[in-house]
């Protein structure tokens, strides 16, 4: 097997650590024979892996430490103005979090109600298909007997767009989907509301 330069390089700490299969490592060798440059790339390897593997060689003076952070103690400059800092790091993060709250409040308001007694529905399917009639504040599904005002025209659409517009479910075809008043009338308990 014959190797190149750059077959060798990157296997070379492999090599080191004897991480390399006999094949590949007898290729090397001949390699290293042949090549003055890979040698001294390999010798170098090994310098540095002896250098930096020697705790001898890079232990720090007793009180070394101390020293530097003193001497870096003096050069850096100091705490400035940290009273001010953390008043306006909470300034900042109070606006924040009352913009936050403030659009997620905006995101979740409901548009007017057509009717002023009407109860919202809940978990309305967003894709069912309802009917409204012109100038009606409820929808239904297809099939209910009190759609009003058949004459001014039925249209139909998805409910969650009939939400937006401001229309509410019919409590007689759509009761298993009101809030608990509009299930009690439903019911015929009317006493909830007094």
């Amino acid at each position: 097997m014959v190797v190149t330069c750059e077959r060798v390089w990157p296997e070379i700490s492999n090599y080191l650590e004897d991480d390399v299969d006999p094949g590949l490592r007898a290729a090397m060798e001949e390699h290293f024979g042949q090549c003055k440059r890979c040698t001294a790339v390999l010798q170098g390897t090994r310098n540095l892996v002896q250098l930096y593997g020697d705790d001898r060689l890079v232990r720090a003076p007793l009180g070394y430490s101390w020293r530097l952070r003193g001497r870096l103690g003096e050069i850096m400059p100091g705490r400035r103005g940290t009273a001010l800092g953390w008043l306006v790091a909470v300034a900042a993060g109070a606006l924040i979090a009352g913009s936050l709250s403030i659009l997620n409040s905006a995101a979740r308001t409901q548009p007017g109600l057509q009717s002023m007694h009407a109860q919202s529905g809940r978990a309305i399917p967003d894709n069912l298909v309802v009917l409204v009639s012109t100038g009606g504040r409820v929808f239904h599904v297809a099939g209910c007997t009190f759609i009003h005002n058949k004459e001014g025209g039925v249209r139909s659409m998805a409910a969650a767009e009939a939400i937006r517009e401001g229309y509410v479910p019919c409590v007689r075809c759509l009761g298993q989907y009101l809030s608990g008043v509009a299930r009690a009338l439903l019911e015929g308990h009317a006493w909830v509301l007094a």
